[in-house]
């Protein structure tokens, strides 16, 4: 009791998620958090191994943190995630002073490893994979954290069965599986009645959430070797799929669901895959007015032969076409994509088709990346067709201001709309600078008038004055009666707005 935590997340949404459950189960344990990483008794970093530069990230940490432990010998340092379930006993190999390393597979084990080692001295625990019927192996099933009140992630699925030559994720996540349909609804409704009411949906792969569960369900037998009921099924793989089933993922049921819940107002989800976009998944996104118009997109290339080599399973024509239909269906509807630059083989002709779909595509943000070889993945052994890097590093200057341009228009084009923004905080610049996101998960800076400061989670109307490439600066035009715990989606459409008037 009156011990310490701190936990740095490195990579995605997903160690995020972790993070927050490992820190819901260390706070279930007596331990408070504590703001400084150096100062605490127990010092967790959640490694990300997605990129090169996550191991030096990771080491460069620990060094850093070995003259902490020096001082006070009795603090605890532990290493989670993607890196560690990669590098295994590499990392006390090459950090001795660390007391705790343990996996993707294993947060749930994260309070019991860190007394284990508190007792009795360094640990290594490094599971293989997740067994489906173990609930603990799902990071939703824990306690949990949220960083944020009104925001929360829920994860549907875990590990990916996809192939792509660049990503060590199936390594170190392990084969994808899906938690029950009735579960996520259950626990959305639990979201929703403690206030929250944005919700992301995390998965490796989410358009293809709950393929594995109809395929296992579909024939399926109960102990006494009867076909299982409809309630049964419902629960595992919802209403619709009682009714047709096909083997088919269920993510647009999923989107439904979510988004018809009483209380929450926004959902998103990340990471979609381009080979999986659905039209039943694009006419949810339509017609369910919780569901963001966002969608994030990973296009990786503009080349048909790097995509081959790539194993992403598309072509940039039906990309296009897929990223075309979602534009016609959904109004108002952002785009952000990721695109890796030099991969192994890429030519100068190659980079001028990825530039080319980057410009038809027209995206509102990108996330960028030199590629870097990730031991394990199959893109790591075609040495021999590296790019450069000097040349990797010019073309990835000539994307980004491809990106930059379509970005700036696109937020340029919001100047004089008032746009529904939902408070994250202060500005990390500037603390007198309220910052939020809107619908469409564009960052919003805006100022409101001396004395008036918005709680996060209050939902306001900001009137856009400005535009960058990467955010918008507006206007405080009026908020919103803060939202009740237990409010019902009838409430918050009810919800009063208060003008503001500049003073």
């Amino acid at each position: 009791m009156g011990q310490t935590y701190a936990i740095r997340t490195f990579g995605c949404q997903m160690n995020e998620h972790d993070s927050e459950r490992i820190a819901g189960l260390l706070e279930g344990d007596g331990y408070e958090r504590a703001s400084v990483l150096e100062e605490a008794d127990v010092m967790v970093l959640n490694t990300c191994c997605i990129r090169e530069n996550a191991d030096n990230k990771l080491y460069g940490a620990l060094g850093r943190l070995k003259a902490v432990k020096a001082k006070r010998p009795g603090a605890l340092i532990a290493v989670a995630g993607c890196l560690a379930q990669k590098d295994r006993d590499l990392v006390r190999e090459r950090a001795g002073h660390v007391d705790v390393v343990f996996g993707t597979h294993n947060v749930h084990r994260a309070a019991e490893l860190i007394d284990h080692a508190r007792r009795h001295g360094p640990v290594v625990e490094i599971l293989t994979e997740t067994v489906r019927d173990d609930v603990e192996a799902f990071p939703s099933a824990l306690p949990v954290r949220r960083e944020a009140a009104h925001s929360a992630w829920v994860t549907i699925q875990i590990g990916c069965d996809n192939s792509c030559t660049f990503c060590i994720v199936p390594a170190v996540r392990g084969p994808e599986i899906s938690r029950p349909f009735g579960e996520l609804v259950d626990e959305v409704r639990d979201l929703a009645a403690s206030g929250v009411s944005e919700i992301t949906l995390l998965g490796q792969n989410v358009n293809s959430y709950g393929r594995d569960l109809a395929l296992s369900r579909r024939g399926s037998a109960n102990g006494n070797g009867q076909a299982a009921s409809t309630g049964d099924d419902a629960w595992w793989c919802g209403e619709t799929w009682t009714a047709d089933r096909r083997a088919r993922p269920l993510f647009a049921d999923l989107l439904r669901a979510a988004g018809q819940m009483d209380g929450i107002r926004r959902v998103r989800f990340t990471s979609p895959h381009p080979k999986d976009l659905r039209p039943e998944t694009i006419a949810a996104m339509a017609e369910v007015p919780a569901v963001c118009e966002h969608l994030h997109l990973p296009l990786q290339s503009g080349s048909d032969a790097v995509l081959r080599a790539m194993q992403r399973g598309y072509t940039a024509e039906r990309y296009l076409r897929r990223l075309r239909a979602a534009r016609e269906a959904v109004d108002d509807l952002a785009v952000s994509t990721d695109i890796i630059v030099g991969f192994p083989g890429e030519t100068e002709h190659d980079f001028e088709q990825t530039l080319e779909v980057a410009a038809e595509a027209r995206y509102d943000s990108a996330f960028t990346f030199i590629f870097s070889p990730r031991p394990g993945t199959a893109a790591a052994e075609m040495g021999d067709r590296f790019v450069p890097h000097e040349v990797s590093v010019a073309r990835y200057e000539r994307l980004r201001r491809v990106i930059e341009r379509s970005s700036r228009l696109a937020n340029e084009a919001r100047i004089g709309r008032i746009e529904e923004v939902v408070l994250e905080g202060p500005s990390k610049k500037d603390p007198s600078v309220a910052t939020g996101r809107t619908r469409r998960n564009t960052l919003v800076h805006f100022s409101s008038p001396a004395g008036l400061a918005p709680q996060p989670g209050t939902y306001a109307q900001v009137e856009v004055t400005a535009a960058a490439a990467n955010f918008l600066q507006g206007e405080l035009a009026s908020i919103e009666d803060p939202p009740s715990p237990t409010a019902t989606q009838s409430s918050l459409q009810a919800r009063r707005l208060i003008p503001v008037a500049a003073v």
